[in-house]
């Protein structure tokens, strides 16, 4: 295990390392320059060429890739090109937004997906297993930013329970503000992701009530609750933890269109923000913090699935 952990951890910066490559070229790739930003219509050819010298892009590729490593070995992301203010804390203090909100619908779907799937696989060929695989299919089908403009029609509205979008000036100073705005998001997220997973743990389980260990421990006197508990839920964990990860991971990257949605100043609003500007630094930031959220979660996944199943102890 320990030389898996090892292995995985080299893995992981190794990947972080070619995906800073990946994404300062496709960047330098994109049309536009990032001078323009700084500079209103008509401006000469001169102040064009002092607005590249001043934010560094008139400096070779090489040598700009080399400054943005050593501000990330640093965790120092750069300057905005257009605010000049260090991305780096705007990253955090954009996180304080985006993490609870992705944590917390993660948290509801889980609750909500596993006891439905579940049930939904045990009652297969009743009007209830048939049903919920119904609705599952509908909340797939569903676009998530669909989904929250009806939740605001709804609740914001129609009944004036909750706020249609926005995030509180004081953060999470307000707390019982900052939990009313991101209510609706939360549950426009949980919904859609555990429409998925719903599907993911009702075929997982009925895997597992086909299988013949489930069946030799109901031969031998083991009852329905004491077989999967022993034996079922371990092996239908599993493959259900791979796609939680999954999940989450995608949920994170999904925020730009819920925060759309809502209006939250999260990572989303940020990258929207520094992808209409060309400002580089920001699009960097929001990326490169992404990309780790993304890897970091595969990691806890594979060790998660390693502790739950000794038989992949083994493999490095």
């Amino acid at each position: 295990m320990t030389r898996y952990l090892v292995r995985r951890a080299a893995l992981l910066v190794g990947t972080l390392f070619l995906a800073s490559i990946v994404l300062f070229v496709l960047l330098r790739l994109l049309p536009g320059d990032p001078a323009n930003a700084l500079l209103s219509v008509g401006a000469t050819p001169d102040q064009v060429a002092a607005a590249r010298h001043q934010i560094g892009t008139d400096r070779p590729l090489p040598a700009q890739f080399g400054h943005w490593l050593s501000q990330l070995a640093t965790l120092h992301f750069g300057t905005s090109f257009v605010s000049s203010l260090p991305v780096g804390p705007e990253i955090v203090s954009r996180l304080a937004v985006t993490v609870p909100l992705t944590l917390s619908a993660f948290v509801l779907a889980v609750v909500v997906a596993v006891p439905v799937g579940f049930l939904a696989a045990h009652r297969s060929h009743t009007w209830y297993g048939a049903l919920v695989g119904v609705v599952s299919q509908l909340g797939i089908a569903v676009p998530a930013f669909w989904l929250g403009l009806l939740l605001i029609w709804v609740f914001a509205l129609r009944l004036r329970a909750l706020p249609a979008g926005g995030f509180p000036p004081d953060g999470w100073a307000a707390p019982g503000e900052a939990v009313r705005a991101l209510a609706l998001p939360v549950v426009t997220v949980a919904l859609v992701m555990a429409a998925s997973l719903i599907r993911y743990v009702r075929s997982a389980t009925l895997d597992v009530l086909g299988s013949d260990h489930l069946r030799t421990a109901r031969a031998l006197g083991s009852s329905f609750v004491g077989a999967m508990w022993r034996h079922g839920v371990r092996n239908a964990a599993v493959p259900v933890v791979s796609v939680l990860g999954i999940e989450l991971a995608t949920t994170f990257l999904g925020a730009v269109v819920i925060e759309s949605v809502f209006a939250l100043p999260g990572l989303g609003s940020m990258l929207v923000r520094g992808i209409a500007q060309h400002d580089y630094p920001v699009i960097q930031g929001v990326l490169f913090v992404s990309t780790l959220a993304v890897l970091v979660v595969g990691f806890l996944a594979d060790v998660a699935q390693r502790l739950i199943d000794p038989r992949l102890r083994g493999r490095v």
